[in-house]
C-alpha cells in the first residue's frame, strides 16, 4: 500500500510538472534536535529549534536542545515555537539568555524566529504581542516570524502593515507534517504586494514548483528547507 502510494504521489507530480524538494540544492535549513542532516547538505543559514512555550501552567520555556550548539561559519537563528502569547519577564529572560549563549559559543547568531500559528482574525493581537516583543529584544537581535500562507490572501491590509514595521522577516510556510499544501499556487499569486521581506520554507521530499512571481518578488529572500528525520534503510 505505501508503495502504490508513493507512486500515486510521484505520478501526480510527474502530471504537474512539479519536481521533489532536494535539500543538497538548498543552504538554508530548518534543523530541530535528534535531526541529523544528510552528508551532502551544505547549510549556510540554520533554524535551530531552542525551545516551546506551552499552553498550561505557568508561561516557561521548555528547552528541548541538549546543550549550546556550536556552529561557526553559520549564520543561525534561535527559534521558539509558541502556543501561547502571554509571556512573563523570566520567560522573556530566558530567550534572551540563550541568545547571548549561543552567540558567547562562537555561534553568529542573527536573531530570534517567533514560530506561532496565529489565525488570520488573530492578526491585530499577535501585532501587539510582536510590538512588546520588539520593544524588549535587544537591537543587535533581528526578529523573524512563521506566517502562514493566508495571511497574503485573507489577512487585514492594515494588520500586514503593522507587522511590516515590527518584524525583520517571515517565513511562509507551504507545508503540513511531511506533505506540502495544496493549492499554494493561489495563496503566492496573491502575494504581489506582500510588504515583508520574506523566505519560503519548503518540506525536504515535499512536491514544489516555483510560483513564476516569486522570481521578480522584491522581498522574497529565498528558501528554508524543513530537514526531516532519516528512516534507516533496514526499517524501511
Amino acid at each position: 500500500m505505501l508503495a502504490l502510494l508513493a507512486l500515486s504521489g510521484c505520478q501526480r507530480q510527474a502530471e504537474t510538472g512539479m519536481g521533489t524538494v532536494d535539500p543538497a540544492a538548498h543552504d538554508a535549513f530548518y534543523l530541530w534536535p535528534g535531526v541529523r542532516p544528510a552528508g551532502n547538505v551544505r547549510p549556510k543559514i540554520l533554524y535551530l529549534l531552542d525551545g516551546e512555550v506551552r499552553r498550561g501552567g505557568w508561561p516557561r520555556l521548555e528547552r528541548l536542545r541538549m546543550g549550546t550548539p556550536r556552529l561557526p561559519g553559520k549564520k543561525v537563528w534561535l527559534v521558539v515555537r509558541a502556543d501561547r502569547l502571554d509571556w512573563n519577564d523570566a520567560l522573556y529572560a530566558m530567550i534572551f539568555d540563550d541568545l547571548n549563549r549561543w552567540r558567547e559559543a562562537g555561534n553568529e547568531v542573527v536573531g530570534l524566529q517567533v514560530d506561532f500559528d496565529a489565525a488570520t482574525r488573530g492578526i491585530d493581537g499577535y501585532a501587539r504581542f510582536l510590538h512588546d516583543l520588539r520593544r524588549r529584544l535587544p537591537q543587535n537581535w533581528r526578529l523573524s516570524i512563521t506566517g502562514l500562507m493566508d495571511w497574503s490572501a485573507h489577512g487585514d491590509p492594515h494588520a500586514l502593515t503593522r507587522l511590516a514595521g515590527l518584524v525583520d522577516e517571515v517565513v511562509v510556510q507551504t507545508y503540513q507534517g511531511r506533505t506540502t499544501i495544496l493549492g499554494y499556487e493561489d495563496y503566492f499569486r496573491r502575494m504581489e504586494g506582500f510588504p515583508i521581506p520574506f523566505r519560503v520554507a519548503l518540506v525536504e521530499g515535499g512536491a514544489w514548483q516555483a510560483p513564476p512571481m516569486l522570481s521578480h518578488h522584491p522581498q522574497f529572500k529565498g528558501y528554508v528547507v524543513f530537514l526531516l528525520t532519516r528512516i534507516p534503510s533496514d526499517e524501511r
